[in-house]
């Protein structure tokens, strides 16, 4: 995938959506010095072209009761990498993966996963990821305390 070209008032535009994802264009254009409609259509323009994807509501994990955050590293048989596909696509239909991610490395996968509590994931673990086909090893960790999650990227 290639790069788009941005320029320094698309940079702002964007800086702008990712701190306040709320901001509609008319609030974008009084801060930046643009009308309404033409910041409209640098959004709908990096939409077109890729750069935003979608913009997220952000939901407070602990206050809907999912307290438990654990990262696991999964490690495939030989015969499991060949079928890196097979684990992807079975990955993606778990809701309770928040993220997964094809590494290089001593492990071939690391998945960050959401649950009410421990014993949520002991069951989570035992019924469906260990259940998998390939799988060698998974080691898991409990983060205790986010100290920082963003998804600003540093434009």
């Amino acid at each position: 995938m290639q790069a788009v070209h941005i320029d320094a008032t698309d940079r702002r535009i964007l800086k702008l959506l990712q701190s306040e994802p709320g901001i509609n264009a008319a609030a974008i254009g009084d801060r930046i010095g643009l009308s309404q409609s033409a910041v409209w259509r640098r959004m709908q323009s990096l939409r077109e072209e890729g750069v935003i994807r979608e913009q997220p509501v952000k939901i407070d994990r602990e206050r809907i009761g999912l307290d438990t955050m654990v990262f696991a590293h999964v490690k495939l048989t030989s015969h499991g990498r060949s079928n890196l596909a097979q684990f992807a696509n079975a990955v993606r239909s778990f809701p309770e993966v928040l993220d997964c991610y094809l590494l290089l490395g001593n492990v071939d996968f690391l998945l960050r996963i959401v649950t009410a509590d421990i014993k949520s994931y002991e069951q989570f673990f035992f019924e469906k990821l260990s259940q998998l086909p390939g799988i060698q090893e998974i080691n898991s960790n409990i983060s205790m305390t986010e100290i920082k999650h963003s998804t600003v990227l540093p434009i």
